[in-house]
C-alpha cells in the first residue's frame, strides 16, 4: 500500500477515485486521477477498473466505462426507460429524429461536406448541422480540396462521450442512432457499399487539415 494510500482519509483508493468520478464533468484519464491523489499511473488504472468490474458485476444501476481516453460514469443501461421517463421532461438537448439521422451520417462518412450530408439524407439539412455543432456532437475539421474548399465536418470527443465510444473505431451498429426501423433502413440504403473503417483511414488523412485537435475530439 502506497504512502499517498495512507494518507486518504478513508484509508481506500478506490474510494477516492470514486469520488473524483462523481463530481466529474468529463471523463477523468488514469494519469489525472493518479496525480490528484499522488500515486501511480499504474495504481490509478488497477483501481479504476476494479471500481468497473465491480459495478459490472454486482449489476449496479451505474457503470464506469472507459471512453473518449479517460474514465466516466453511466447509467446502466439496463435503466434507460426509466431514466428517460425521469428526465425527458427537462432534457432539452434530446436529438430528434432528423438530427439523429444527420449525425449518424457525419458519423460513419466524415469527414463530409453539408452538401454530401444532403446528398444523403435527400433534403438540406444545413439547419441540423448548425444545431450538432451548438450542441458540441459536431465540428468543422478542415476544408475540401479543390475550388469548392467546402467546410468538412467530423464528429467530436463529446460525441464520444455521449455514444460511449472509446474511439471512431468502435463505431456501433446504426440501431444507436437511428430510432426507428424506418430510419436505419433509410441510412443502411444511402450509406451501402463503403466500410466505417475506409472512413476512419480517410479522416486521419486529413487531419492535418485541422486545428490542431484530432478527429476523436
Amino acid at each position: 500500500m502506497s504512502e499517498a494510500l495512507d494518507r486518504l482519509e478513508d484509508g481506500s483508493v478506490k474510494g477516492a477515485v470514486e469520488a473524483l468520478l462523481l463530481v466529474a464533468c468529463d471523463p477523468v484519464p488514469a494519469t489525472e486521477v493518479a496525480k490528484v491523489l499522488g500515486i501511480a499511473p499504474g495504481e490509478a488504472a488497477e483501481a479504476l477498473a476494479d471500481l468497473a468490474a465491480e459495478y459490472a458485476d454486482a449489476n449496479r444501476g451505474i457503470q464506469l466505462r472507459e471512453v473518449a481516453g479517460g474514465w466516466r460514469l453511466f447509467t446502466h443501461a439496463a435503466y434507460h426507460d426509466q431514466v428517460e421517463a425521469f428526465v425527458g421532461s427537462w432534457d432539452t438537448r434530446r436529438l430528434s429524429q432528423a438530427a439523429l439521422e444527420t449525425v449518424a451520417v457525419i458519423a460513419y462518412r466524415q469527414p463530409i461536406t453539408r452538401e454530401g450530408v444532403r446528398a444523403i439524407r435527400g433534403v438540406n439539412s444545413e439547419g441540423i448541422i448548425s444545431s450538432l455543432v451548438d450542441k458540441g456532437l459536431v465540428r468543422e475539421v478542415g476544408r475540401e480540396a479543390g475550388r469548392s474548399q467546402a467546410i468538412l465536418y467530423g464528429t467530436t470527443q463529446t460525441f464520444l462521450e455521449k455514444f460511449g465510444l472509446k474511439s471512431l473505431k468502435d463505431l456501433p451498429d446504426l440501431e444507436q442512432f437511428a430510432p426507428d426501423e424506418r430510419s436505419r433502413e433509410f441510412i443502411r440504403e444511402r450509406l451501402s457499399g463503403r466500410s466505417v473503417q475506409e472512413d476512419v483511414e480517410d479522416m486521419e488523412n486529413v487531419e492535418g487539415t485541422d486545428d490542431g485537435e484530432g478527429l476523436d475530439g
